[in-house]
């Protein structure tokens, strides 16, 4: 969101029509966020399967969506998913890992290094290192599959929540 909302700060200064598309992004994913903290909310301890099947069910609909040629519908449900996603990892209510904030985790990773070169031992710099090559790869390996097979691009993306489903379900099931 860090690049819609740069994108809607040069629309508005340069072509204030245009800032309406990432105007809208934005309040989708943040109404994404919402709509995955409530799902969260009622699920109690089900509260990773039950946003993953948020997912999961928006995913599906932003492929079919896509199958269909409804570019904007499959937008908006594909950034209601993305903010979704972000309740996965929550610790007391809050949002404990960013599942799609790129510049945090370069942050945490400068502030680890940061603290690595003041003398500190403190943990994290692999596993900050980590998230932010995870976030990377994820975005050239969605930008390859969209340009060699945009029409199999969501299809997999819904593919991999549902494994990520299953998971979760297994680590539930497990205690």
């Amino acid at each position: 969101m860090s690049g819609n909302s740069t994108r809607l700060a040069v629309d508005i200064a340069t072509r204030p029509a245009a800032a309406l598309v990432p105007a809208l992004l934005i309040c989708g994913f943040t109404g994404g966020v919402a709509l995955g903290a409530l799902v969260a909310a009622r699920a109690g301890d089900r509260r990773k399967r039950r946003v993953l099947e948020l997912v999961c069910a928006l995913l599906l609909g932003a492929a079919v969506a896509r199958q269909g040629g409804w570019h904007e519908p499959m937008l908006g449900l594909l950034v209601l998913a993305m903010g979704a996603l972000n309740n996965t990892f929550q610790r007391d209510g809050e949002i404990a890992v960013g599942l799609t904030y790129m510049t945090g985790a370069l942050v945490r990773l400068g502030q680890a290094l940061g603290a690595r070169l003041a003398g500190e031992r403190r943990g994290g710099t692999g596993a900050y290192a980590l998230l932010w090559a995870g976030l990377a790869g994820g975005a050239v390996v969605g930008a390859l599959t969209f340009v060699e097979a945009a029409r199999l691009a969501l299809w997999l993306g819904w593919g991999w929540a549902v494994l990520m489903l299953v998971a979760a379900r297994r680590l539930e099931a497990a205690g």
